[in-house]
């Protein structure tokens, strides 16, 4: 399907062909090709993007602003991240080659070898390293902003224009597992049975249509499609690229659960597999075994026996957050506030009908290892709420710092381009001078 759409996005582009190489743009001593703009096209279609005439405008003008930063950039003898162009390519390649089908079905479709855009999109990576480079210099060179900088952007800015805070939850918790051996052997002597099924001749697809609890792949008989192995859990990518064509994996486990795994194709470091996922199952007893015990633990902290702190020390199976009292933290910025998008669908559900100090029931829920999640039975204690608001300097310095930076971090950026239009000789072929260009000044 991808295929056809970019075939038909093809089409748009065809009052462009047989002047691929015309130049339709100079600014300074640097020139844009019409074949540079179609580049960026036929990126933006393997995306799965619309690319028409507006679209072109729109690359024009963005490739005509990185020019003028490129050229300040390469006066000041900045340097390109090396570390951060690697990753851009590898992220770009892979990124293309899962949604085209691979390698070779890249290179058909740019027309060219895999080195060969290795080659380019490292030179284009490269240009858009120095550009972000000179874009943080310019940001950089703004005053610093100081507490009565803030308080005046408050008081100058209309109410309903300052920043808008979520609703927001300061959380702790006590979770429980079940019975994980006793359902994790029962998943494996599934899987097991279900490969011997598959090695005496049933068909993969039609076993993992019936079984498998991927809901993004199962209906497609546990295909997964050409992708890189760095997008799957290292021990799911190592079994896979182990096998042989047609060949069945033996049991593997992964934060998603188990999985009996078939190589369809490998090329490269990419590979298309089906597999058929299955993940531990409770029963009720489970169930009910760990609410009698959390409801025990509440009582003790209802009746003030022991602080809910304390309770999460010493009783809750949530790794990464019973050492600091069932208090929980968001894992990337480290922020023990979370607002409703954050959080676990089943915690919010629980949580919205809560006061501050409130204890909850024991309820189901999923802890954050793995794509989705593993079971898991709570209470949550609801320590602080912090009502949505309209930020304001007492209770939300940090938010409008941010804002008031990033304003000025602009309105820097914005001066830098229009000061560069100016003074460099910039010179747009009449194929573009139709466009509704965002900024004034390129066309003089």
């Amino acid at each position: 399907m991808a295929l056809v759409l970019l075939s038909c996005a093809w089409a748009q582009a065809q009052q462009y062909e047989g002047v691929v190489e015309k130049s339709v743009a100079l600014v300074g001593n640097d020139i844009i090709m019409l074949s540079e703009i179609e580049s960026e096209a036929q990126m933006m279609r393997a995306r799965g993007l619309t690319v028409d005439k507006s679209a072109r405008c729109e690359i024009l003008e963005n490739f005509l602003v990185s020019k003028l930063f490129l050229t300040q950039a390469k006066l000041d003898s900045l340097v390109a991240n090396d570390a951060q162009v690697s990753a851009m390519l590898e992220q770009r390649i892979n990124e293309v080659m899962m949604t085209l089908g691979g390698e070779q079905k890249t290179e058909e479709y740019f027309g060219k070898p895999l080195y060969k855009l290795r080659q380019e999109w490292r030179e284009v990576l490269t240009d858009q390293s120095l550009i972000q480079e000179m874009q943080r210099n310019v940001a950089s060179n703004i005053p610093k902003i100081t507490p009565r900088d803030v308080k005046k952007y408050c008081e100058e800015t209309p109410a309903e224009d300052l920043p808008m805070v979520s609703t927001k939850y300061r959380i702790r918790q006590i979770g429980l597992y079940p019975d994980k051996e006793a359902a994790e052997l029962a998943v494996k002597e599934q899987l097991i049975d279900l490969r011997e099924r598959i090695v005496a001749g049933e068909k993969f697809s039609t076993l993992a249509r019936l079984y498998s609890q991927d809901p993004g792949s199962m209906s497609k008989g546990g295909e997964l499609g050409m992708a890189s192995k760095s997008v799957f859990w290292p021990a799911f990518s190592d079994a896979a690229m182990s096998l042989k064509v047609g060949q069945v994996s033996q049991i593997v486990e992964t934060p998603d659960g188990f999985h009996i795994i078939q190589l369809i194709e490998r090329e490269g470091d990419m590979f298309n597999a089906r597999h058929i996922l299955i993940k531990p199952q409770y029963t009720s007893e489970d169930r009910e075994r760990a609410f009698r015990r959390l409801d025990s633990i509440r009582n003790l902290v209802v009746l003030d026996s022991l602080t809910f702190a304390d309770a999460a020390r010493s009783f809750s199976e949530e790794k990464h957050s019973a050492t600091s009292g069932g208090l929980m933290a968001d894992e990337y910025t480290g922020s023990s506030y979370f607002e409703k998008d954050q959080l676990k669908p089943a915690d919010y559900t629980v949580l919205r009908n809560m006061q501050e100090g409130d204890v909850s029931e024991p309820f189901e829920s999923l802890d954050n290892e793995g794509r989705n999640g593993n079971t898991i039975y709570k209470i949550l204690y609801l320590e602080k709420v912090i009502p949505a608001h309209q930020a304001n300097f007492q209770e939300d310095y940090n938010t409008l710092l941010d804002e008031v930076n990033n304003k000025n971090a602009m309105k820097a950026i914005d001066k830098f381009i229009e000061e560069k239009q100016k003074s460099t000789y910039i010179v747009i072929d009449p194929l573009f001078r139709g466009c509704d260009f965002q900024r004034e000044g390129w066309i003089k």
